[in-house]
């Protein structure tokens, strides 16, 4: 008898956020590689209709009855939704959280908290967003198999607000398959008009906090380069030029762009002389491991995250803007400065990949 792994798809029908698009495609695609002997992958979408999953090796793709507002609604009230039971896993919340039976009828369900934003910046979300995540991550205590988490600080930071036990798994991500710096990465950059050399920085306004710290670390380092910002919001630039003028950045050295797709981003990475990671959120630091898989040398705020994730692969800093200067400093003040972390960051880069979470997720689904 086939087992099937039933594998939510919802973020490739209607994406909410380009980095859990990613995971959820990348993730399957290492399921389906990986798939041991006797078993297969199946996704599951909303439905009826939409636009279709196109992943090659899927079993099939079965379609919920419901459109995609109206499952995120049913699943958040427990509601009945059309997909059935089996052995399910989701890359984010979103899945048929209800009361099953694991023992006899062989059912699970697993889902992926990759930011703990909701809980601990819930300022940053809009009220209906907010109330979808908490009620989901409620409904996962009381009937989750599994809720997979992509480090051991966010694994902890999670056992603060929900009471799990062992049911939480570390599962890291990684950076897209294949991510590299496209071979016509100047004239990408030129169509982004943006300028060679940079330091560069990634956040929206909401991030209003990091942004601001980053800001006055460039400006008080006394390195004298253009600042690029990606993935701000549509709307966004006024905004994160304000705060940038309030820590010195003049408006002619600062350039901001929004979500990038990954050719675009790899370009944007290339022209970066080190990437500087302020954030200290209970989340998985997408553009960090991007830069690491580029070997882009890092310098990023000491945090429990930052300090998984980046280990010897970059230079961890206090993460005041005076700690953060002085990590620019020294990682810039030098050609083999700036080289040796470039060279220690592509190491790291090589820790991380999906084809090895999804073999570990295949595991952990074969031990419940």
């Amino acid at each position: 008898m086939t087992a099937t792994l039933r594998v939510m798809l919802d973020q490739l029908i209607a994406p909410t956020d380009p980095d859990l698009q990613m995971a959820s495609s990348e993730l399957t695609r290492g399921l389906i590689a990986g798939t041991p002997e006797g078993c297969e992958v199946e996704g599951v979408a909303p439905g009826p209709a939409g636009r279709t999953v196109d992943i090659p090796g899927l079993a099939g793709v079965r379609r919920a009855p419901l459109a995609r507002r109206e499952l995120a609604a049913a699943v958040q009230l427990g509601l009945s939704t059309g997909i059935g039971g089996g052995m399910i896993h989701s890359p984010t919340l979103f899945a048929p959280l209800v009361k099953h039976d694991r023992v006899h009828a062989h059912e699970q369900t697993v889902v992926t908290v990759w930011d703990l934003g909701p809980w601990e910046s819930p300022g940053e979300l809009p009220k209906s967003a907010l109330g979808w995540h908490r009620a989901m991550l409620k409904r996962a205590v009381k009937y989750a198999d599994a809720v997979v988490v992509p480090t051991h600080s966010v694994a902890e930071r999670l056992a603060e607000h929900a009471r799990l036990g062992e049911r939480i798994r570390v599962i890291a991500g990684a950076a897209p398959s294949g991510f590299s710096v496209p071979r016509d990465e100047i004239g990408r950059r030129r169509a982004m008009d943006l300028p060679e050399g940079f330091i560069l920085l990634a956040g929206r306004a909401a991030s209003a906090d990091a942004l601001s710290r980053g800001f006055a670390a460039i400006g008080a380092s006394g390195i004298d380069v253009p600042v690029v910002v990606i993935g701000a919001g549509e709307g966004e630039e006024p905004a994160i030029a304000d705060v940038a003028a309030a820590a010195g950045i003049p408006e002619r050295s600062l350039h901001v762009r929004g979500s990038l797709a990954p050719e675009d981003r790899a370009a944007v990475f290339g022209g970066a002389v080190a990437f500087l990671a302020a954030s200290e959120r209970s989340a998985l630091p997408w553009r960090v491991l991007e830069a690491l898989a580029l070997g882009v040398p890092v310098v990023a705020a000491s945090s429990p995250v930052h300090d998984e994730v980046i280990v010897d692969g970059g230079m961890l800093v206090d993460g005041s803007a005076e700690g953060l200067a002085a990590g620019l400093a020294e990682a810039l003040g030098s050609t083999t400065a700036a080289q040796r972390l470039a060279v220690l960051a592509a190491d790291r880069g090589r820790a991380f990949s999906w084809r090895e979470s999804a073999d570990r997720v295949w595991q952990l689904h074969a031990e419940l």
